[in-house]
């Protein structure tokens, strides 16, 4: 074939990123963004329990 060959071409690969220190700033910000993580994946357990709210069902009109 010439030129244009069909299919996927495969991405190039991006460098590896270098492994920088953490300070105290960036591991209590990770720390309390798994806390919040976790407290969220809580929540969602509790709700996933109850059934939906209002519990209105299907609402008609006043005309018969």
């Amino acid at each position: 074939m010439s030129g244009r060959e069909g299919g996927k071409k495969k991405p190039l690969k991006a460098p590896k990123k270098q492994n920088k220190e953490l300070d105290d700033d960036e591991l209590a910000f990770k720390q309390k963004q798994k806390e919040d993580q976790k407290a969220l994946d809580a929540m969602k357990a509790k709700a996933a329990g109850k059934g939906p709210l209002g519990g209105t069902g299907i609402k008609k009109s006043g005309k018969k």
